[in-house]
């Protein structure tokens, strides 16, 4: 019998029927962070051959029945409703794809089966991609095996777009699997969209399985300290060294650089040169990789707009403390007591500590002994696609010390190597004082209302409400103590009369 979700937890399943893979993946929950539970993927190559064809490949097709089959199986044995099939640009360009489109919706009854158009396709991925990285600011370019599609970004919002016959899978046919042809039919291409010329200084945004790999090639070459490609990001110059390196290598080079997916062998100097043409024809100061794309598109269009809307950050974290809080009154509470820490902040630091306000009770299920670490990593390597590195590096370091982690615990490595000395500092100080505010109010509102801080000339005061239920005892005052160190100061206390409080 099917599994039924339940009411605040519903599932859905999309399928993305590609010109090189197939990916199924499963939902849950109504979140502006998408949770997917079940992702699997099958390599059909479903357009291979067809730049000479004109035609699906025969037996790509034969292997996609099966696969279909079991993703529908999947989906109603998880209770995945709605669950629809999107097909993109292998499909839509052969000759044969109507026929196929058919014969699987035969073998799939009732289970809509959408082709995208090359606009559509690009519209889906850019709404995906802005899912994560919702101000972007340049070109999004989503390569698939059939084809390139770029979208104009301004500051989060979609411009013109535009589908290239430049996929991993068609742009090494056209070529004749010359990666040096293969540039200057890139190039050709390319000049016919004029508006890519606009993003120079900008951002470029990659999408898409081969680009990934390439992200995860440089990661491997650098010993990069978090092992995720969404937000990974590089500078022109490193980008187009790396492009450089995988177009010009033969096949037994890239078998042995690290990181290299042998799936994507053949694929990745293809990817490399419509990475390199991009770069030189947009002038973009950075590559931006997002694992966010088409599918997440998909899942964004139906979701309330109330939830569309919302800052990824901070839902992030309030998705956080939903799962593993206690109190959900508490992190407001918390980040109103912690302002007057922090009287200069930007509006970026200010958003940063209201997220870590939200995700620091994550480890109060978890057991004593190990807190501190599983906190960390449980935010470090959270879901949650808004958090750019630096981002997910000051929150898990702000909960570690939350939970009194040593201060150079081996486990915090990443989190330092991610960030600056003086980030450092402030995920440091704002740490120790979510651990003196647990600690006065046994993680209550009710109790952290009866105290209050202030930073009075060089004194930071810590102000107790009499009969409030809190008082200054001996971890209190070594946990002030310690926030006042932080902050190059001295610690005081001083108790507010019940009168005068009212």
């Amino acid at each position: 019998m099917p599994y039924a979700p339940p009411a605040d937890l519903p599932r859905c399943g999309v399928v993305d029927l590609g010109s090189n893979s197939v990916r199924l993946v499963v939902y849950e929950g109504h979140t502006r962070n998408p949770i997917a539970i079940f992702n699997e993927k099958a390599v059909l190559r479903l357009g291979r051959g067809l730049q000479s064809t004109g035609r699906l490949d025969e037996e790509g097709m034969a292997q996609a029945f099966t696969v279909m089959h079991r993703y529908r199986a999947v989906a109603r044995a998880m209770g995945a409703d709605p669950f629809e099939v999107l097909a993109t640009a292998a499909v839509r360009d052969a000759e044969n794809g109507p026929a196929f489109v058919a014969k699987l919706q035969e073998r799939m009854p009732g289970v809509p089966i959408r082709v995208l158009s090359g606009v559509e396709e690009a519209e889906f991925s850019a709404e995906g991609m802005l899912c994560g990285i919702p101000n972007a600011n340049g070109i999004l370019a989503d390569i698939g095996g059939g084809s390139l599609e770029v979208v104009r970004l301004d500051s989060g919002t979609r411009g013109p777009s535009q589908t290239l016959r430049l996929g991993v899978i068609r742009l090494a046919e056209r070529a004749g699997n010359d990666p040096v042809r293969a540039r200057a039919i890139a190039e050709a291409d390319m000049a016919t969209v004029p508006w890519l010329t606009e993003a120079a200084g900008q951002e470029l945004y990659l999408v898409g399985g081969a680009w990934r790999a390439l992200a995860r090639i440089h990661m491997a070459q650098t010993g990069y300290p978090l092992a995720m490609v969404h937000h990974y990001s590089i500078d022109r110059d490193e980008a187009r060294d790396l492009a450089g390196l995988i177009a010009g290598a033969g096949r037994r080079a890239l078998e042995r650089l690290p990181g290299v997916p042998r799936r994507r062998i053949d694929d990745l100097p293809y990817a490399a040169v419509a990475l390199r043409r991009l770069l030189r024809v947009t002038g973009a100061r950075r590559v931006v990789f997002s694992a966010s794309g088409l599918r997440e598109g998909w899942l964004m269009r139906r979701m309330p707009y109330a939830i569309r809307t919302q800052d990824p950050l901070l839902a992030a974290g309030q998705d956080l403390a939903q799962r593993h809080g206690r109190d959900p009154a508490l992190p407001p509470a918390l980040f109103l007591w912690t302002a007057a820490l922090f009287p200069q902040e930007t509006v970026q630091a200010r958003r940063l500590r209201e997220a870590a306000c939200w995700m620091s009770d994550v480890g109060s299920h978890d057991h004593p002994e190990f807190r501190a670490e599983q906190a960390f990593q449980r935010v470090l390597r959270q879901p949650g696609i808004g958090l750019d590195h630096n981002a997910r590096a000051f929150l898990a370091l702000v909960v570690a010390m939350r939970y009194e982690a040593e201060a150079f615990a081996e486990f915090l490595r990443p989190a330092r190597l991610l960030l600056d000395p003086a980030t450092i500092t402030r995920a440091e100080t704002l740490g120790i004082a979510l651990r003196l505010a647990y600690t006065l109010s046994a993680g209550t509102p009710d109790l952290l209302a009866g105290t209050a801080l202030r930073l009075r000339g060089r004194q930071l005061v810590l102000r107790l409400h009499e009969d409030s239920g809190v008082f200054a005892g001996e971890s209190v005052m070594r946990r002030l103590d310690r926030l006042a160190q932080a902050l190059d100061m001295e610690a005081a206390t001083e108790t507010k009369l019940a009168a005068a409080a009212e």
